[in-house]
Formats: C-alpha cells, structure tokens, sequence
C-alpha cells in the first residue's frame, strides 16, 4: 500500500530518517463532564465537534495547536490556530491571548481560535484525555490537498490539566493491533483514492481516538479528576508520574 500511495503523494517530511516514517502526536481532548461531545460521537448526531490541544513534541519553544473539529453533514473540517505554550493556560481560562503569543496573525486563525473558545465556554469543556500515537503521513508534493496517514501504536489515558506535556502515567493500547488508516482530500475526491479502495479490499469503518479512549477505559473515568482517582483506588492503579511515555520511545 506504502509503495502505491507512493507513486501520487510523497512523504511528510517531518517522517524522514524516523523509524516507520513516523512522528510522534500529542493530543488533549476537551469535554464537559457530561461528556457532551463524546455522547455526540456514539448517538451518531449529524452536526458535531471536537475540542483538542495538538503538539508533538516538550520543546519550550515549540508550538501547540488549539483545534476545532467539526462534522457537518458528511463532511470533516478542521480548523486550528497555533499558539505559544506560555498561552495555553489563558486559552483554557476563557482568554484570548496577545497577538506576540500567536504563531500566525492570520484572520482565519484567529477566528479559528475565537471560535474554539466560545464551544468551550458553551459546555464548560475542559482536558479529559491524553492521546498519544505514530503518524506516517503522505501528502500532495503542491499543497495540502490530499493526505493519506497511518497511525500506530495509540495510546490514551484520562488527563486533566492544562501542561501540554508527552509523559503518560497508565497508558492503555486502544485499537490496537490494527494500523488507523486515513484517506482526506480538500474539495475534490481522487479518482486514485478509488482504485486504492478497491485495490487493497478496504471498507470503511469508525476509529474515533477519544470516544474509542473512552468506551474502551469507561466514561466513569473521564467525568472529573475526583471520579477518576477514584476508579483508580479502587483497580489499584498507582500514578507512575515521570515514568511512561516520552515523545520518542511508547
């Protein structure tokens, strides 16, 4: 499959000389402690969202992207705004932050970055998950108009403060054994993407990495930092706090 995507789209280059064609991503999925959005994704309701921090790496001077994603209809649109860590806890408080505490200054970032505010302040979301995995990514050697990625190894673990960090404390496996294969375009769908569909006998399924977390773990464990501790007394799981996973070794 490696060798027939290659001969349309080439290798992100954040892959090159990893083991796999791989880089580490972060995310930390916001909910309310309803678990709004979860509930959204397993009653299948038309018009949804997601609300995540995404960074891939602990370097103070790296960024971290505040992300919206959204359904409509059957179509997946995601919007995002790169920010300074020294805002992310401004952000999560409600805040805009300075325009020097912006990566980008541009209008459809900012109002991406508006926006995610205003869901967050409408549900009272707040971290819940930590998601850890191996992205190889091939892209379009023009632009970002098609993108085809595979993601391994996928970790999650309940997680509720604001620090973008990439330690983990009880990661568990989810979807595991099984390699989360995407296929996204921008406006026009491939006419390859169908002859890879059929090449390789693909059929499309479901792969949410937060609700997938959740369901797997127990929404129990996600409603407040309170219940989660509690859960964890009870199973005897024991916080491993610098222990677990780094950016380069799950």
């Amino acid at each position: 499959m490696r060798d027939f995507i290659g001969s349309y789209l080439e290798l992100d280059e954040f892959g090159l000389g990893r083991a796999d064609m791989a880089y580490p991503v972060h995310s930390i999925y916001l909910d309310s402690d309803g678990l709004d959005t979860h509930y959204a994704y397993i009653n299948g309701t038309k018009n949804r969202y997601k609300l995540r921090l995404r960074y891939y790496d602990s370097e103070p001077d790296s960024p971290v992207f505040v992300e919206l994603k959204a359904r409509v209809d059957n179509c997946i649109m995601k919007r995002r705004c790169g920010i300074r860590r020294e805002a992310v806890p401004l952000v999560m408080a409600g805040q805009l932050p300075d325009m020097d505490q912006l990566i980008t200054n541009e209008p459809r970032h900012l109002a991406a970055l508006e926006r995610f505010i205003i869901l967050m302040q409408e549900i009272n979301a707040r971290p819940k998950l930590h998601n850890y995995y191996q992205r190889e990514a091939w892209v379009s050697p023009n632009d970002n108009s098609v993108r085809v990625t595979f993601d391994r190894q996928i970790f999650v673990e309940p997680y509720f403060k604001n620090d973008p960090t990439v330690q983990m404390q009880d990661p568990k496996l989810v979807y595991s054994p099984f390699v989360i294969l995407e296929l996204k375009f921008t406006n026009r769908f491939p006419d390859w993407f169908k002859v890879l569909v059929q090449r390789f006998n693909l059929m499309q399924g479901s792969s949410a990495k937060y609700s997938g977390g959740v369901t797997m773990m127990g929404d129990e464990r996600f409603s407040s930092e309170a219940n989660w501790q509690k859960v964890s007394s009870e199973h005897g799981i024991a916080p491993i706090h610098e222990a677990g996973l780094n950016s380069a070794q799950p």
